[in-house]
C-alpha cells in the first residue's frame, strides 16, 4: 500500500531565479553608490581580486565579477600572479593591498595554482579584516560564529543564499533548516547565519547517519556537497525551500562544449516536491557575485563612516601623580609611562598603514590620511601666542600643552597640540628643551628634545648639499670652456645625449625650444651652461644644528685644489635654513618640490635670479626631505596626542609648526574637536606671521587666539629690573607691586589690540608663578577684559597639568563657538613691499615710520623687478621688544623702525626685512646646558635635560 506522502498531489514549485534577483541587488548597490557620491564626491569603492595561476574556471568567475563591478560602479583590479609565485611573494602583494587606502575590498581567488606550496588559509587570514570582502578570515569567521553579524563581513555565497531564502517571503524564525556540507566557505558560515536568524539548524556531512530522514524534516535545505544529484525527491519535505549551492560538470554529448552543469539536487525530481528551488546554473552563482558587490560597498561604507565620524575619541588617559614641590622636568616626564604610539594612533582614528613607528613612543604619519579624510570637516583652530617675553620665556609651550591636556583629559574634547621640533643648539646651549614644563609636557622628553625622527638632520643634509652644489658650479664654470662645460652637463651615454627633466625646465625658462642636445647653437649652449652667479649676491649659507659662534663668518676654498677660488660665507643654525621654512609651509609633496625649485640663492651678473632648478638640485633636495615632510606623532603627560613637526627660526622665518601637522590634526579631531598650535616668540612676531604668512599658505581660518602672559613679564615691561637668563630674579619680582604691574600691562594691551585687529577673539591665559599674589592676578584679568579680551583666566598647568588649565580650556571653547569672528589679513598682497612693511611696523609694532639703508632700498628694488613683490613680509627683529630695540619695554611709541637689509625666501614664499642685527648662529654661553647632561652607561638613562 502506498504511503500518504506518495499519493500527495505534486507541489507547484516556484523557481528562485538567481539571475533576476542578483540583477535587483546590483541595481540597489549601484543606486547606493550614486547616493553616497552625492554627499561624498570622492567616494569610490574599489575591489581587488588576487589570482595565482591561470585556472579556466577561476578566469570565468573573475570575468563575471569584472562585469558586475563595471555595472554597479565599483573600481575593479585583477592582480594575476604567475604559477611561480611563492607564499612570501603572495603575502607581500596582500600586504600592499592592505596598505593601499584606495583599496576597500580584497579577495583571494581560490583555489591557488602555484608550483610552490602555499598555505591558502594563512594567506587568506593575511587580508585585513576591514578589507576581507569574502568574510573568510579567521577574524570575520569568529565574529560570525559568536553572532556578531553586524560587525563582520559574511561570506558571499551564504549571504546570497540567505537573500534567496528571504525572497520567498517565508519566515526563517523557528524553521528547521538542514545544511548538507560543512565547508568553511559555505556550509559552516551558512549554518551560523541561519542560527542567528533564529532557525533550528542541523549540519550534515559525510559521516551523518540516515541523511534522507534528517533532510525530510527540513523546512529549508541548503546543499553544498559537491555530489551531482545527491538530493532526491524522496528526501524533500513538501513545500520546503531548497537552495542548491553545488555546481558540477558532467559529460553531455548533446552540448557543444561536451558537458553540462548540474547541481547537488536532482532538479527534475525535486521540482514537483519543493515549494521553492534554485536552478543550476542561474541560482546561487549570480547571487554570489552580486553579494560580492554588496560586500565591497559595505567595506567602503564602513571606512567612510569611520573617516566621517564626528564622535569623540576613546582615549586611555594617563593619570598624573602630582608632587609639591614640582620635580625637575625630566623627573616629571620619567614618572609617566607613555602609551605605545600604535595604541594612541588607533585611539585617534589613524589606520595602521598610515603610521610609520620609530620605536615604541613616536611615529611619522603618512600624508595619505588627508586624502582619506578630505570630506571630513575641520575642527576648531587655536593659535597660542604671548606677550613680549623676558629672556626666561613666559610658558607659551607649557600653556600649549597644558591647554591641550585640559581640553582632552578634563573637558572630554578631541584635541591635538601642534608644536615645533626643538633645535639641538639651544637644547645643549642655554635655553634647554621645548617640550613644555612641569606637568604639561610632551613625552618622552628625551626623544622630543634630541634627534626625534631625524627631520633636522635631513634639513641639514639637504641644505649643505645645495651649498656644495652652488660652489661647485661656480668652480666648474670658472675652470672650463663653454664646450667642455656643456659636454659634462649633458654627457653622451652610449653615444647619445639626453636632457634630464630638470634641464628641460631650464631650457623652458631660457625660452630655448630645441630638445636635441646636439642641435643647440653656441649661444644657446652658453646660456644653458653658464649661470654666471654674482658671488656678492649669494644668500645660501651652510648650516649645522649646533651653537658654534666661530662659524658666523668663514672663508671657503682655501685648498690649493680650488685654484684660487675663495669667498667669505657663514654657517647658520639648521632651523634657520629656508628649507625648514619650506617644510613648515608646504601643503604636500608636489607643493614642496615646487617650492624647492623656486628657491633663489643668488643673482646672475645680469641681475637674473638663480634658483635651485637652475643649479639642478631640486629633485635631490626632495629625496632627502621625503620623510621629513610627514608629521611626528607623540603624546602629552596625560595621553592626549601631539604633532611635533618642523622648527623654523622665529625671526628670519615665521616661527610656526607645520601646516601639514595642523591640517592632519584638524581632520582627525573632527568638526567638534580642537587643534592648539603654537606661534613662536611674542605675538607681534609669531602671531602676525601665523596670520599673514601661514594662514595665507594653508587657507585655514583661526577660531581663537590664546595670549600667554605672566605677572613677571608685565612687571618687567612696567620698568622692573632687567631679567637675565641664567641669573637669579631680582627681589622686585617676588613682591606685590600693583602700580608697576599696571604700567607694564601696556605691553599685553597692545598684543590684545593686535590680535583683535585681525578679527579673531582673544583669550588671555595668565601663567602663574608662586610669587604672584591674588591681587596681581585679578588686576591682569580685569585689565585684559577691559582691553577687549574675550576672557582672561588664571592657569596653574605647570604645577597641576591639564586640571590647572581647565577654565582656560572652557573659555577657549566658548570663544570658538560663541564669539564673533571676522578674520582678515593685515594687508593685501598686491601692494608694494614697502607698504606691507610699513603696515606691520605701524599697526603691529606701533612705529611712527620706517627708514631704509641704501642696501635695503637696492634689495627691495631688485626683488620687485624680479617679480617677488607679491610675496608677504616676514619681519626679522628682536623678540624682546615691540620695537627694534630690545631695551625698550612696555609699549614703545614715536620710534622709526630701521630696515638694515632685506632678503627673500622665495621658495618658502616670503620676503624678510632685517630690523637691526639678527644672529642666525647662536653662541654657547660660559656655562652651557651640556655641563649637566650625562648618560648612565648601565641603564642608558639620560640626565640633565630640562
Amino acid at each position: 500500500m502506498a504511503s500518504s506522502e506518495e499519493v500527495r498531489s505534486p507541489v507547484a514549485t516556484q523557481i528562485l531565479d538567481g539571475k533576476s534577483i542578483a540583477a535587483d541587488v546590483r541595481k540597489q548597490v549601484a543606486a547606493e553608490i550614486a547616493r553616497i557620491k552625492g554627499t561624498h564626491p570622492n567616494f569610490q569603492p574599489k575591489l581587488v581580486i588576487i589570482q595565482v595561476g591561470d585556472r579556466k574556471d577561476s578566469n570565468v568567475y573573475i570575468r563575471m565579477k569584472t562585469k558586475a563591478a563595471e555595472e554597479v560602479g565599483v573600481v575593479f583590479q585583477h592582480i594575476k600572479l604567475p604559477r611561480l609565485t611563492t607564499e612570501d611573494q603572495l603575502l607581500s602583494v596582500i600586504n600592499d593591498c592592505n596598505n593601499d587606502e584606495d583599496i576597500h575590498a580584497v579577495l583571494l581567488q581560490l583555489p591557488l595554482e602555484s608550483d610552490h606550496n602555499i598555505d591558502a588559509e594563512w594567506c587568506t587570514d593575511a587580508i585585513s579584516i576591514d578589507k576581507d570582502v569574502d568574510g573568510l578570515t579567521v577574524f570575520n569567521a569568529g565574529r560570525l560564529s559568536r553572532g556578531d553579524i553586524n560587525n563582520c563581513t559574511i561570506p558571499c555565497t551564504p549571504l546570497g543564499s540567505l537573500e534567496l531564502i528571504k525572497r520567498t517571503g517565508a519566515s526563517i524564525e523557528g524553521k528547521n533548516a538542514v545544511i548538507i556540507g560543512r565547508s568553511k566557505i559555505v556550509g559552516t558560515p551558512m549554518s551560523q547565519l541561519l542560527i542567528w536568524n533564529n532557525a533550528t539548524v542541523t549540519v550534515c556531512h559525510t559521516k551523518t547517519n540516515d541523511l534522507p530522514s534528517i533532510v525530510r524534516e527540513a523546512d529549508i535545505v541548503v546543499v553544498a556537497a559537491r555530489q551531482p544529484k545527491l538530493v532526491k525527491e524522496s528526501w524533500i519535505k513538501p513545500g520546503a525551500i531548497v537552495i542548491d549551492v553545488g555546481i558540477n560538470s558532467v559529460p553531455d554529448s548533446s552540448k557543444k562544449s561536451g558537458f553540462s552543469l548540474i547541481g547537488d539536487v536532482d532538479y527534475p525530481e525535486v521540482l514537483g516536491k519543493a515549494g521553492w528551488i534554485t536552478p543550476v546554473p542561474g541560482g546561487v552563482g549570480p547571487m554570489t557575485v552580486a553579494m560580492l558587490m554588496k560586500n565591497t560597498l559595505q567595506c567602503a561604507q564602513n571606512i567612510l563612516e569611520k573617516d566621517s565620524a564626528g564622535t569623540g575619541w576613546s582615549l586611555r588617559l594617563l593619570p598624573l601623580a602630582l608632587q609639591d614641590p614640582v620635580p625637575s622636568d625630566i623627573d616629571v616626564a620619567r614618572s609617566q609611562t607613555p602609551k605605545p604610539v600604535t595604541e594612541l594612533a588607533k585611539e585617534i582614528g589613524l589606520r595602521i598603514d598610515e603610521l610609520e613607528p620609530y620605536g615604541r613612543d613616536k611615529a611619522k604619519v603618512s600624508l595619505k590620511v588627508l586624502d582619506r579624510l578630505v570630506d571630513k570637516p575641520d575642527g576648531k583652530y587655536i593659535v597660542v601666542a604671548g606677550v613680549t617675553p623676558t629672556p626666561l620665556g613666559e610658558g607659551k609651550s607649557t600653556t600649549t600643552i597644558g591647554l591641550s591636556q585640559a581640553l582632552g583629559a578634563h573637558l572630554g574634547q578631541n584635541v591635538f597640540a601642534c608644536v615645533r621640533q626643538p633645535s639641538q643648539g639651544p637644547t645643549f646651549g642655554i635655553k634647554g628643551g621645548a617640550a613644555g614644563g612641569g606637568y604639561s609636557q610632551v613625552i618622552p622628553m628625551e626623544e622630543f628634545n634630541l634627534h626625534l625622527t631625524g627631520d633636522i638632520h635631513a634639513i641639514t643634509a639637504a641644505n649643505n648639499l645645495f651649498a656644495a652644489a652652488i660652489d661647485a658650479r661656480i668652480f666648474h664654470e670658472k675652470t672650463q670652456s663653454d664646450k667642455a662645460l656643456y659636454g659634462r652637463l649633458v654627457p653622451k651615454v652610449k653615444g647619445q645625449r639626453v636632457f634630464s627633466p630638470i634641464q628641460v625646465r631650464r631650457l623652458e625658462k631660457l625660452g630655448i625650444a630645441e630638445r636635441d642636445p646636439d642641435k643647440l647653437t653656441p649661444d644657446e649652449i652658453k646660456r644653458f651652461s653658464r649661470l654666471d652667479i654674482d658671488i656678492s649676491t649669494i644668500t645660501w649659507n651652510r648650516v649645522i644644528d649646533t651653537n658654534d659662534r666661530y662659524l658666523r663668518k668663514i672663508t671657503i676654498g682655501q685648498s690649493t685644489t680650488e685654484k684660487g677660488y675663495t669667498r667669505e660665507t657663514q654657517f647658520d643654525i639648521s632651523v634657520a635654513s629656508e628649507l625648514m621654512a619650506i617644510l613648515a609651509l608646504t601643503t604636500d609633496l608636489s607643493d614642496m618640490k615646487e617650492r624647492l625649485g623656486r628657491i633663489v640663492v643668488a643673482s646672475s651678473l645680469t641681475g637674473q635670479p638663480v634658483t635651485a632648478d637652475d643649479i639642478g638640485v631640486t629633485g635631490a633636495l626632495a629625496v632627502l626631505l621625503k620623510d621629513a615632510i610627514k608629521p611626528n606623532l607623540m603624546q602629552t603627560l596625560e595621553g592626549t596626542p601631539v604633532f611635533v613637526h618642523a622648527g623654523p627660526f622665529a625671526n628670519i622665518a615665521h616661527g610656526n609648526s607645520s601646516i601639514l601637522a595642523d591640517k592632519v590634526s584638524l581632520k582627525l579631531v573632527g568638526k567638534d574637536g580642537y587643534v592648539v598650535t603654537e606661534a613662536g616668540f611674542g605675538a607681534d612676531i609669531g602671531m602676525e606671521k601665523f596670520f599673514d604668512i601661514k594662514c595665507r599658505a594653508s587657507k585655514l581660518q583661526p577660531n581663537c587666539v590664546v595670549l600667554v602672559a605672566s605677572v613677571r613679564a608685565l612687571k618687567m615691561h612696567g620698568g622692573g629690573p632687567n631679567v637675565t637668563s641664567g641669573q637669579p630674579l631680582d627681589q622686585a619680582y617676588y613682591e606685590e607691586n600693583l602700580p608697576l604691574l599696571e604700567k607694564g600691562f601696556s605691553n599685553l594691551q597692545k598684543h590684545i589690540e593686535n590680535a583683535c585687529s585681525f578679527g579673531v577673539p582673544v583669550v588671555v591665559g595668565i601663567n602663574t608663578f608662586s610669587s604672584d599674589t591674588p591681587k596681581e592676578l585679578e588686576l591682569v584679568q580685569r585689565l585684559s577684559r577691559e582691553a577687549g579680551a574675550f576672557d582672561a583666566l588664571i592657569c596653574s598647568h605647570w604645577a597641576t597639568g591639564g586640571k590647572g588649565a581647565k577654565e582656560l580650556g572652557a573659555a577657549v571653547m566658548r570663544a570658538c563657538t560663541t564669539a564673533e569672528n571676522n578674520f582678515h589679513f593685515l594687508y593685501p598682497l598686491d601692494i608694494p613691499l614697502k607698504d606691507k612693511i610699513r603696515s606691520i611696523a605701524v599697526n603691529i609694532y606701533g612705529a611712527s615710520d620706517v627708514e631704509y639703508t641704501s642696501e635695503a632700498e637696492e634689495r627691495l628694488g631688485r626683488y620687485e623687478s624680479q617679480g617677488f613683490g607679491h610675496l608677504p613680509i616676514c619681519m626679522a627683529k628682536t623678540h624682546l621688544s615691540l620695537s627694534h630695540d630690545p631695551t625698550r619695554k612696555g609699549r614703545p611709541t614715536d620710534f622709526v623702525l630701521p630696515i638694515r637689509d632685506v632678503r627673500a625666501s622665495v621658495g618658502a614664499g616670503f620676503v624678510y626685512p632685517l630690523v637691526g642685527t639678527i644672529s642666525t648662529m647662536p653662541g654657547l654661553p660660559t656655562r652651557p646646558c651640556f655641563f649637566d647632561i650625562d648618560l648612565n652607561p648601565r641603564d642608558e638613562r639620560i640626565s640633565g635635560l630640562f
